[in-house]
């Protein structure tokens, strides 16, 4: 929800709780439109408004919120859209977009260039400043994420893995075992987040890839269409493009616990001393989708439109009045190229969710990782606790290099994580080092 914001405050906002909120009424606020574009040579303009939120509530689909004016600068003339953006420390995608951003930085600076551009609101500002204390800088909450505990070995990590089937359920999760799946994914350093590497963000909020999701794809399958042909769904495609490393809307997810715990120990550089993470997803079975569902398709098939046709895309909508517009028509002819019977019933809902997806075993390493996936749907966000029907839970791990040799007696390792060639040369090479004896 938070774009362009720098992702330390975001990660500390996303489930936006009381405190949360909070923080955000505290906060000095500027309500602005996007960019005006006047004639060649005219410059650019904005309506801008300083003031305050209140009566904040977060709600499933929406969050609502009061805005208190306390000065309205109107419509603000630049020079041009350099002047905007270094006013508000905004790039072009921001100044033309929608958006809610939480940033850091000096609302009175900001104000005070405000009033040079207006100079007949010096009184009016000068008052303000007046009758206001400024608050000290404002810190989000701090972020706090529960743990089963801490494993340094793998006999310690089974264990928690059964503490945890047998524990009760809280409300939205499901509400055994025998009608859940487990789904394990590995981080070696437990800050990660679980964000699919097309939506992750650079330090500041600014997307990395996603406003060029679409040509991103488009470019591999021009460059490499052979290797595409068997493919028979958008998902299909998805899949085989995470598979070699392009930015995707689908996040890995393993069905044995042990290969997760492989990866939360090994990096890229070998074992580091930053504690890893084992992230245990207990999916309600009746939600978990397989490669040839239509919900699947819906979400897939987003990765198709352009950056302004996801962002005219308005998922408040009722479902009829949803599938009347130019965007889901879109979307539509895109579903249809791989179901041609598919009907314009899309389910505004579904579309921003997140589900668990069974791929087709296609690749040697899905087969040996036991892969499965998290597919993202439209501004979709995985709260750190999961969704109704999803349950997280968190494992610490310590002591890598232990545990990777524990991993390795009974053949869990880069070879056998990794069935390529080239991996299989790295693991002996280490292996063998110094003349080590097998």
């Amino acid at each position: 929800m938070f774009e362009y914001t720098p992702t330390d405050i975001e990660e500390r906002l996303g489930d936006l709780d009381a405190s949360a909120v909070a923080f955000l009424e505290k906060l000095p606020t500027f309500l602005c439109s996007e960019v005006i574009r006047k004639g060649r040579g005219e410059g650019v303009s904005m309506l801008v408004k300083y003031g305050r939120i209140d009566e904040t509530e977060a709600g499933r689909r929406e969050v609502s919120t009061r805005f208190e004016t306390l000065i309205d600068f109107g419509e603000v003339d630049f020079a041009d859209l350099d002047q905007a953006r270094d006013l508000f420390g905004a790039d072009a995608y921001q100044l033309f977009r929608t958006h809610w951003a939480v940033r850091a930085g000096d609302a009175q600076a900001i104000l005070a260039e405000l009033a040079k551009l207006k100079p007949g609101l010096k009184p009016v500002l000068a008052e303000l400043v007046a009758q206001q204390v400024e608050p000290g800088a404002a810190a989000p909450p701090p972020r706090i994420r529960e743990t089963l505990g801490v494993a340094g070995s793998v006999e310690a990590f089974l264990q928690l893995l059964y503490k945890l089937s047998g524990d009760g359920q809280a409300d939205g999760e499901p509400s055994s075992d025998e009608d859940t799946e487990s789904f394990f994914r590995g981080h070696d350093d437990a800050r990660f987040e679980l964000t699919p590497s097309l939506l992750r963000k650079s330090a500041d909020g600014a997307w990395q890839f996603m406003p060029n999701e679409d040509r991103l794809c488009k470019e591999l399958l021009i460059a490499h269409y052979d290797e595409f042909q068997a493919d028979q769904y958008c998902f299909d495609r998805l899949v085989r493009m995470q598979h070699y490393g392009l930015p995707t809307r689908l996040l890995d997810i393993s069905s044995n616990p042990l290969v997760a715990l492989f990866f939360a120990c090994h990096g890229r550089d070998g074992p580091s001393d930053v504690d890893g993470e084992v992230i245990v997803f207990r999916v309600r079975s009746d939600d978990v989708k397989y490669y040839d569902s239509d919900t699947v398709s819906c979400l897939a098939n987003i990765s198709n439109l352009t950056f302004e046709q996801k962002n005219a895309m308005n998922l408040n909508l009722a479902m009829e009045a949803f599938n009347k517009t130019e965007v889901a028509g879109k979307l539509l002819h895109h579903i249809k190229s791989e179901k041609g019977f598919f009907e314009p019933r899309m389910v505004p809902d579904d579309l921003r969710s997140i589900v668990c997806v069974k791929a087709k075993r296609t690749n040697t390493r899905i087969k040996s990782q036991a892969g499965a996936f998290l597919l993202y749907g439209h501004d979709a966000t995985l709260s750190e606790d999961g969704q109704e029907g999803m349950a997280i839970s968190r494992i610490t791990i310590t002591d890598k290099a232990h545990i990777l040799r524990q991993l390795d007696s009974i053949n869990v390792n880069a070879t056998t994580v990794y069935p390529s060639i080239d991996q299989t040369t790295v693991h002996l090479r280490e292996r063998y080092r110094g003349g080590r004896c097998a």
